[in-house]
């Protein structure tokens, strides 16, 4: 992701929960040659298994020729976090966010000492409120729910993190406003303050999905490396699914079911990383 800053793109983290989901992402990185990150939520990671999710991640990425790694994201459970260290995952979020600051700072660190001294993980820690659509505009406009930048970057320093996500006012879900609000100058202080002087911690921006391409230009712009794309993918799984059985209705081969997923996946993470600007840069 330190490339990624430096070249001005941003590299899109999917959030997957099952293994033909998987493959859409990781066909679209091998065809327009994009590095590109796995992202699981804690609830599809204890549902499939960390050691089965794993396997599955390097079975797939030890033969792509690009590069991928396997995040765990959003949990806010420090043992959980340790157990899929553990188990394998190259990258690890814990998100204590919601507990007061100077808790969310130690349970962090707390995590990152871990993953560091484990081995090569990289950890991902976060500031502020990131809200669901409903009170997307209500957090946006808060100053106490998004992320203050001299804050940010006492977190950064005291908890050792290696990238990082503040709260700028994107939201987890689907945005009820063609024209959401989004605090890009603030995003671009953190920047500034974090990375003076060459890009040491990567920026993360949260709740991708449905952002307008124009904002999404300006948020790596402004020192977004990392977006996060979840919703999307669960709508595609959905409604691919539906459009496939729908018009296919007299057909009993899941196989086929598959395929159309895998398909419209795979279009809809290649349509990110050409907003993203990843495109050949594997």
């Amino acid at each position: 992701m330190v490339e990624a800053a430096k070249g001005k793109y941003a590299i899109g983290a999917f959030n997957v929960t099952d293994l033909i989901q998987l493959e859409g992402v990781v066909d679209a990185a091998v065809e327009l040659k994009s590095p590109v990150i796995i992202q699981t939520s804690v609830k599809p990671s204890k549902f499939l298994g960390t050691d089965v999710l794993v396997s599955i991640f390097r079975t797939i990425a030890s033969s792509a020729p690009v590069p991928i790694c396997l995040h765990l994201d959003h949990c806010t459970e420090v043992a959980y976090c340790k157990k899929c260290a553990d188990a394998g995952y190259t990258n690890i979020m814990i998100d204590a966010s919601k507990q007061p600051y100077e808790n969310n700072i130690s349970q962090t660190r707390e995590v990152a000492q871990y993953c560091h001294e484990a081995g090569n993980i990289s950890v991902e820690g976060e500031l502020g409120t990131v809200g669901g659509v409903e009170d997307q505009i209500k957090v946006a406009e808060d100053e106490a729910q998004l992320a203050n930048p001299e804050q940010a970057v006492r977190f950064v320093k005291e908890t050792g993190v290696d990238i990082f996500a503040p709260a700028i006012g994107t939201a987890h879900g689907v945005y009820k406003t063609k024209s959401p609000k989004i605090d890009f100058e603030r995003l671009g202080k953190i920047n500034q303050l974090l990375n003076v002087g060459g890009v040491k911690t990567p920026l993360v921006v949260h709740g991708g999905t449905g952002l307008p391409e124009e904002y999404i230009k300006k948020l790596i712009e402004m020192g977004g490396a990392k977006f996060n794309v979840s919703t999307e993918l669960k709508h595609t799984l959905i409604d691919a699914t539906y459009d496939y059985i729908s018009t296919n209705r007299d057909e009993y081969e899941p196989g086929k079911v598959d395929v159309a997923v895998r398909d419209s996946i795979r279009k809809a993470v290649g349509h990110w990383m050409q907003m993203l600007g990843s495109v050949g840069k594997a």
